[in-house]
C-alpha cells in the first residue's frame, strides 16, 4: 500500500497499527484546491473528501496496480466556516482564540485509489468542545508546543498537551488525528494487504 501523504500523523498511526506501506507526497496544490472548493459553495465535509481523492487519484496514477491512500481533515467551526492550518504561531493564537469555548467539528475524509480511479472512501466526524481557557494558559501553551501545532489543522495535538484544550471529545480519537482507522483496516483485509 502507499500512503499519498507525508503526515507524520497519519504514517505512526499506520505503523503503530502494523500496516506496511511507503509514503509518497501527493504533489498536490492544496491551497488552490481549496479555494475553488470553497468558491463551488462545498460543505467542509465534501472539501475534505474531495482533496482525499486528490491526493489519492494522483499518486495513483504515478503508481499503477498499487493501493494509494489519500486523506484529507477540514476543521468546521460552529458556525459552518472551515479552517485551515495556521500560517505562523500569531495567526494559530488567533484561530485558538476563536475557537474557546465553543464546539467545532473535525471532518476526516480517507480515500484509496487504484489505476487513476477512487475505489473506496470513508468520511467521518468528530466533535470537539474547546474549554473556556485563560489567555496566559493559551500563551505557555504556545510556548512550549512551538511550531509542531502549525502542522495541523486546529493546532492542537490532542494525543500530546493538546488534549488540555477540551472539556470533552466525542468521536473516535484516530478521526480527530486525521486517520479513521478501523474502516480502513477493515478494507484492507477486504483487499489481502492485510491478513484477516
Amino acid at each position: 500500500m502507499i500512503l499519498g501523504s507525508t503526515s507524520e500523523s497519519r504514517q505512526a498511526l499506520l505503523r503503530a497499527a502494523g500496516v506496511e506501506f511507503t509514503a509518497i507526497a501527493p504533489q498536490v496544490d492544496e491551497e488552490m484546491l481549496k479555494a475553488s472548493l470553497r468558491r463551488e459553495g462545498l460543505a467542509p465535509r465534501d472539501q475534505a473528501d474531495a482533496l482525499a481523492e486528490a491526493k489519492a487519484v494522483k499518486v495513483s496514477r504515478r503508481r499503477p496496480g498499487a493501493l494509494v491512500l489519500g486523506g484529507d481533515q477540514i476543521l468546521e467551526t460552529e458556525d459552518g466556516r472551515a479552517l485551515d492550518k495556521a500560517e505562523d504561531m500569531a495567526a494559530l493564537r488567533a484561530q485558538l482564540m476563536d475557537l474557546r469555548a465553543k464546539p467545532h467539528l473535525l471532518r476526516s475524509a480517507l480515500v484509496i485509489a487504484e489505476n487513476g480511479e477512487p475505489v473506496w472512501r470513508h468520511l467521518d466526524s468528530a466533535r470537539l468542545w474547546v474549554r473556556p481557557f485563560s489567555e496566559e494558559w493559551l500563551d505557555d501553551y504556545l510556548a512550549t508546543e512551538g511550531e509542531k501545532l502549525l502542522w495541523g489543522v486546529g493546532g492542537y495535538r490532542i494525543e500530546e498537551r493538546g488534549a488540555q484544550l477540551f472539556e470533552r471529545v466525542q468521536g473516535d480519537q484516530f478521526t480527530i488525528r486525521g486517520l479513521p482507522l478501523f474502516p480502513l483496516l477493515s478494507y484492507l483485509r477486504i483487499r489481502g494487504v492485510i491478513a484477516s
